[in-house]
């Protein structure tokens, strides 16, 4: 019985969170709100969408906030445009300024959440347009500064081999064969294991070369879980406690580390994630 009031209790107050669409950049943009007040922007990760905040959005909205949660660019229900060379991060991003100006033209500054993805598109935010982030909650995906001299992939292949997610990615990419996709136990997307995979022309990272070295200069507070992929990747830990975070990040102000919670601590913890939420944001 209890546990059906408390489902009744959470179905009501989903029932709550408004949904509309708006015009931003070009796409067409769903997003979920709820709340009168000073605005937090929540932006979602893969394979996700605003639906992974609704914890958040209710309990923040009940505490005085406006919660926005957009699905992005290609995500949801919001316009996927048919062209690869649509997602950079600078689309990605100029939704969000438009979003902003179109839902929020009267907060000249707003807090911001960020988890996986989304954290690694709130960092470019801060990063790009720090003059419209008030204060940034990130989660699981710290800063990866530009490394003017190899590429990311390069980097990651380095590191784990063609087999790690990210870099399997790149073979679909490149993929062009029409018919129906089959991957036999052992076969690539039609690349022997082990062969070099040329990657092509519009796939780079040359767009971001004006921003190596620089740092974001918006306060932030950084939570990760003890058991997320990402904390325990190679150097992770070294560089969030030993100081490199923090000199890329000068205004990191708090890292929370969570015991015993995995990479999608806003769902395995939403209370313990909401109470950091509002604590931080209530300093400003």
């Amino acid at each position: 019985m209890v546990k059906h009031s408390q489902s009744q209790s959470t179905e009501r107050e989903m029932e709550g969170i408004e949904h509309r669409t708006v015009n931003v950049n070009g796409i067409n943009m769903h997003i979920a709100e709820k709340g009168q007040g000073p605005v937090i922007l929540f932006i979602h990760g893969f394979p996700e969408l605003w639906y992974s905040w609704r914890h958040q959005i209710i309990a923040l909205a009940s505490q005085g906030y406006r919660a926005v949660a957009p699905d992005l660019r290609g995500y949801g229900d919001t316009d996927a445009p048919p062209s690869i060379t649509s997602y950079t991060c600078f689309h990605v991003v100029g939704d969000l300024i438009a979003l902003l100006d179109a839902v929020a033209p009267d907060q000249d500054k707003v807090f911001v959440v960020g988890h996986d993805w989304g954290a690694l598109i709130a960092w470019y935010l801060c990063l790009f347009r720090p003059d419209r982030v008030k204060a940034l909650v990130n989660m699981s995906v710290v800063l990866s500064p530009r490394n003017p001299k190899r590429k990311p992939l390069d980097s990651l292949t380095a590191i784990y081999g063609n087999a790690y997610y990210m870099c399997r990615f790149q073979e679909f990419l490149t993929y062009r064969n029409p018919g129906p996709l089959f991957l036999p136990k052992g076969e690539g997307f039609g690349h022997p294991p082990g062969a070099p995979i040329v990657l092509p022309s519009w796939l780079n990272w040359e767009l971001t070369a004006p921003w190596t070295g620089a740092q974001i200069k918006v306060p932030v507070k950084f939570i990760v879980g003890d058991l997320d992929l990402t904390y325990n990747s190679i150097g992770t830990k070294d560089y969030i406690h030993k100081g490199g975070f923090k000199r890329d990040v000068p205004l990191l102000e708090e890292v929370i580390v969570l015991e015993d919670v995995g990479h999608f601590l806003h769902e395995e913890k939403p209370d313990e994630i909401n109470t950091h939420i509002y604590d931080y944001f209530q300093k400003f």
